[in-house]
């Protein structure tokens, strides 16, 4: 089995190194469900994967929570793309994620955003301009199953701010939607993940502030293949996505929306 898997990785790397310069053999739909603090970071990537490959993206984001219980209940997805590596490895280990595919493609980051009209001052207040009056309401992603919303939780908590601000909370269903809050006016303030804020529209709309990491656990997100009875030349395109995600163009973008990759973590 494992020389097995170790085969299909190197096919997977041949796949991705000729799509640079020819299409896909065998193109095919690939459907992947992906974290939401991903949505502008993966759109760029999976336009670069398509053109290059041939392959076409069918994307769903929303929470890794959702995705991974949908999944589980058979929900027929290719790539699982989480914002937490604990789902990707529970559905390898559950054999519902291909053995060996599990693949780290950063680390995520917290911020604080505030529209340009905002008067808070993010430089000098860091976190402790959510205790500042005019903030009457502060959107995070829902804690239960968002795990940016877990770790907005974990830094409010550790800062001993929670309980005063608790009734302030505004919840996304995921931190995209928590983003749209504080971008329509429905929150003064969100903690929100920055690869959402450090999209072009949102640099230019409002600023950000990064919520120091010692404050929160590591936010380290992961993907897996996932197993379910498709054609080859599907699972060959999720592999390849796959491996494209860890190559030096998928890592420029994911770089870029500041998804940091841990120490010790490398290519295929």
């Amino acid at each position: 089995m494992a020389v097995d898997s170790r085969a299909r990785f190197r096919a997977a790397v041949l796949i991705v190194a000729l799509a640079g310069t020819v299409p896909a053999v065998c193109a095919a739909d690939v459907a992947v469900a992906a974290a939401a603090d991903l949505g502008f970071a993966l759109k760029e990537i999976v336009a670069e994967f398509e053109q290059a490959s041939g392959h076409h993206v069918r994307l769903t984001l929303g929470s890794s929570g959702n995705l991974y219980a949908q999944i589980r209940a058979g929900a027929p997805f290719d790539l699982f793309l989480s914002a937490d590596v604990g789902h990707a490895r529970r559905l390898e280990a559950a054999g519902i994620g291909e053995r060996g595919s599990t693949f780290v493609y950063g680390t995520g980051q917290l911020v604080l955003w505030v529209p340009n009209t905002s008067r808070l001052d993010l430089d000098r207040l860091g976190m402790k301009a959510l205790a500042e009056p005019s903030v009457r309401r502060i959107a995070i992603a829902n804690p239960q199953h968002a795990p940016y919303g877990r770790a907005a939780v974990a830094a409010l908590e550790k800062l001993g701010l929670y309980a005063a601000l608790r009734a302030k909370l505004v919840l996304g269903e995921n931190v995209s939607q928590a983003a749209q809050f504080v971008q329509t006016g429905a929150a003064d303030v969100g903690i929100i993940a920055r690869g959402l804020a450090a999209a072009p529209a949102m640099l230019k709309a409002g600023r950000m502030q990064l919520v120091p990491a010692e404050l929160y656990p590591p936010l380290e997100q992961a993907g897996v293949v996932v197993r379910r009875r498709r054609s080859a030349a599907t699972l060959d395109a999720a592999r390849a996505l796959m491996v494209w995600l860890r190559g030096p163009r998928g890592r420029a973008v994911l770089d870029r929306y500041g998804f940091m990759m841990p120490a010790g973590a490398g290519t295929p």
